[in-house]
């Protein structure tokens, strides 16, 4: 049995309104562009998550639903979680491993650099850093999600918009 992980960053944000909060920063055009094109590649490799997880962060939000659109993924069933948004490395791991077992892939949005830490929790050969819109796909050969770490990892890849695939 194996456990899959996603580990998305959020597209390219505005930082052009200097009168709302972080949390409300929406995407930049190439943020909305980058999205589809992650997606697409996802999509080609028939790699669609069966759990979407998100900070509440709009901008987050947003690229989580450009990738929800393009594989046809249920709105509803998209989970957006509070803490998420302010969360380290070890609350994220946290909430990895408190996934029910009948998930068998679990795709995250959320924000660096939480995201380049957690990714290279897994790795044994790190990423310098997961850029907006990048993505870390995650196969571990486990049943539990409790058990998740970085020895029983077995296959990954590293994705974001400027590589040349």
């Amino acid at each position: 049995m194996h456990k899959q992980l996603f580990i998305v960053r959020h597209g390219k944000s505005s930082r052009d309104y200097g009168n709302i909060s972080d949390i409300d920063r929406p995407l930049k055009e190439k943020g909305v562009n980058d999205g589809y094109i992650m997606a697409e590649r996802l999509l080609a490799k028939q790699l669609i998550p069966q759990k979407i997880m998100s900070s509440p962060a709009i901008r987050a939000l947003h690229s989580l639903t450009i990738f929800a659109r393009v594989f046809g993924y249920p709105y509803q069933n998209i989970e957006i979680n509070e803490t998420m948004y302010f969360a380290d490395k070890n609350k994220m791991l946290s909430l990895i491993k408190h996934t029910p077992n009948h998930i068998e892939s679990l795709m995250l949005f959320g924000h660096n650099p939480t995201f380049t830490d957690l990714s290279n929790h897994f790795l044994n050969k790190t990423i310098e850093n997961v850029p907006t819109t990048g993505l870390v796909w995650l196969k571990f050969k486990i049943n539990d999600w409790a058990k998740i770490n970085k020895s029983n990892l077995v296959e990954y890849f590293f994705d974001y918009p400027k590589n040349q695939i």
